[in-house]
């Protein structure tokens, strides 16, 4: 049966049309399909597109490019969406799928447990345990994750935060801007018995035992500018082996350039040796990042870094093991590193605080 609508299906837009449909073909959160048929019709405008031609810029069949024309031709925009097709009639109605999501979102089960499964929701609406899973997906509910998330109570945390957020977007001149922190309990763990290799269809294998063969402490510092890190591991983490660590950034630096040092508010950062010494040496400027707030210090990237790839799964017969892992690891890993590129305002972030808090008002906190 020939298509009702051919080549001679003329297609004139509107400006509105046209930006609609330009839209959706560019559009990567909507089906392919969809995308495919605004593409067609805007390759059809005109009287003089033939869909011969239309179907070989494209790449389709000209059956496909005839068929969208004709349904554009005749319901404009709303044709351009899949008809609904005969099947089996919902045996869910609406009342009893608002019953499962308010069950999810506002009540716990009776049993104790913390949280709705899918089949224990499934129990206890009769819900299919697959229909149950569908409509969780289509709301977008996922009782069985949690995130994590700790409110700020330094009530100097907005002038904080636009300072230090100042320093990554508008780094002064003539001065290094370093991140500084450390990485305490970084622990030697041998493994009771020797790796499994990773292979075909199935991965790298460790015990779960080991061995502890002590701790050492980790104090980095990340230049914004370059990526580079100035490491150096230390048996313990008191004010005197945070002292003797800016010692050593202050003889790295060059002593033409201030110091501007990023970091969070632990007691030894602040003790009062540490205050002298620095009192001494005007060139150094201490920014705290504000509490609760250690995501605002760029090392703490870093420190995700070495321990994912040098520390969580090796093996480590000493602490002197370890620390000669970890010193191959920053001198390896500054031969190529990038620096973090830190792309969201102070105003930004407080937008998503204020977010955050609307949508805990009233949880207590």
């Amino acid at each position: 049966m020939p298509n009702a609508y051919t080549r001679t299906s003329n297609i004139e837009l509107t400006d509105a049309e046209r930006a609609e449909l330009t839209s959706m073909a560019r559009s990567r959160s909507l089906p392919a399909a969809l995308a495919l048929r605004a593409r067609i019709v805007l390759a059809c405008e005109g009287s003089n597109q033939a869909s011969t031609d239309v179907a070989k810029s494209l790449g389709i069949d000209r059956n496909t490019v005839n068929k969208w024309r004709g349904r554009y031709a005749r319901d404009r925009i709303s044709g351009l969406y899949d008809e609904l097709r005969p099947g089996r009639p919902r045996t869910v109605d609406d009342e009893r799928v608002a019953q499962l999501i308010n069950k999810t979102l506002h009540t716990k089960p009776a049993h104790g447990a913390t949280h709705w499964s899918t089949r224990a929701l499934a129990a206890e609406t009769g819900i299919s345990k697959t229909s149950v899973a569908r409509y969780l997906k289509a709301f977008q509910l996922k009782p069985h994750r949690v995130q994590s998330f700790k409110l700020s109570t330094d009530p100097l945390f907005v002038e904080k935060l636009r300072d230090v957020v100042g320093l990554y977007l508008n780094p002064p001149e003539n001065a290094l801007v370093l991140c500084v922190d450390e990485k305490s309990q970084c622990q030697a763990l041998e493994r009771t018995q020797p790796m499994l290799p990773m292979g075909f269809g199935y991965v790298e294998g460790v015990t779960h035992d080991y061995v502890r063969h002590g701790t050492t402490t980790l104090f980095a510092a990340l230049n914004v500018l370059n990526g580079q890190v100035l490491a150096s591991c230390k048996p313990r983490h008191r004010h005197q082996e945070f002292l003797s660590f800016l010692r050593e950034i202050d003889k790295a630096v060059p002593q033409d350039l201030d110091v501007h040092c990023i970091a969070d508010n632990y007691a030894s950062h602040k003790h009062p040796k540490v205050r002298a010494w620095l009192a001494q040496r005007p060139r150094w400027h201490m920014h705290f990042v504000p509490t609760y707030s250690s995501w605002l210090n760029q090392v703490e990237r870093f420190f995700a870094i070495i321990t994912d790839k040098a520390i969580r799964r090796g093996s480590f017969k000493s602490v002197k093991e370890l620390t000669k892992k970890i010193d191959s690891f920053v001198r390896q890993y500054n031969e190529n590193c990038k620096p973090f590129t830190w792309t969201a305002t102070a105003d930004s972030i407080l937008e998503k605080l204020a977010r955050l808090c609307a949508r805990i008002t009233g949880t207590g906190h």
